[in-house]
């Protein structure tokens, strides 16, 4: 396989011969079937910490599907997902859903959003107040919080989902499609703050996007899936120095590796599904 990474079907999962430590994530045997159709068989994967991954593949092949497994959200028929050695339960983690709109509360302000997942910590009306407003702050966000969802663009209100993720300071944030729903203008200024928030808290994310520019531009590693039953197409690093601008999209590097990225793209759209 290319890209120096070990294919699933090797005695080492993909990227495990590229590090000494141990991998944030460790994801081996995944087995998921919908009827009698494989999504996932036997499928193994690494993602290394403080990495952002983005997740690109052909419709259908299942992208959704594995960061909600890895998330705990969806379960699986076989194989096992954990976190430094450890099962979902015993980590704090974020997600970002794709739908803005039906993510936040509308009952609730911006600001009792972004707090609302310290209440089941345990957390203090207090310390809750003060670690949302330390997070306003270290953020830099001059949105008011008093307003609620209905009053807020589109891109405000998936920045506060973003945020409402950010409060428990997950070890790993999922982020599925989260740009898919705005426009270009407010997906440009998300991307923006996306990466601000990954350069400041070097917190491990894992994104599926449906845009490959997209995906290459954010990522550190672009995971590329094949057709079902998903297996790992290939799995390239993108080192490209943050923040990334609208002149990285001309780097000969970027072009360089969006191009072998739809190649491979347009490679697995064409293979047959597999029995």
């Amino acid at each position: 396989m290319s890209d120096g990474i070990t294919s699933p079907e090797g005695s080492e999962a993909p990227g495990a011969g590229e590090r000494t430590s141990r991998p944030h994530v460790t994801v081996r045997g995944l087995t998921k079937r919908f009827g009698t159709s494989f999504i996932y068989d036997r499928f193994d994967l690494d993602i290394p910490r403080g990495e952002l991954v983005s997740v690109f593949g052909p419709n259908g092949c299942g992208k959704s599907t594995l960061i909600n497994m890895i998330a705990g959200l969806l379960p699986f028929d076989a194989g096992k997902v954990l976190f430094d050695g450890k099962p979902i339960r015993e980590i704090k983690f974020g997600y970002v859903f794709q739908n803005y709109r039906e993510a936040l509360f509308p009952w609730l302000s911006a600001f009792h959003n972004v707090e609302y997942p310290l209440r089941f910590k345990n957390v203090s009306p207090r310390e809750r107040r003060d670690r949302v407003e330390r997070l306003i702050a270290h953020l830099g966000v001059t949105l008011d919080f008093k307003r609620y969802p209905y009053e807020l663009s589109g891109g405000q209100q998936q920045l506060v989902s973003i945020m409402r993720a950010l409060v428990v300071e997950p070890e790993i944030l999922f982020l599925d499609e989260p740009f898919s729903a705005l426009d270009y203008e407010m997906t440009l200024y998300m991307r923006e703050q996306l990466q601000r928030i990954f350069m400041e808290n070097g917190t491990t994310m894992l994104l599926v996007s449906h845009d490959l520019e997209e995906a290459v531009f954010l990522a550190d590693r672009v995971l590329l899936l094949s057709r079902g039953p998903a297996r790992i197409a290939a799995y390239p690093s993108y080192k490209a120095p943050r923040p990334r601008t609208a002149a990285t999209l001309s780097e000969p590097e970027f072009v360089a590796l969006k191009s072998h990225c739809l190649e491979i793209f347009q490679r697995e759209v064409r293979a047959k599904p597999q029995s």
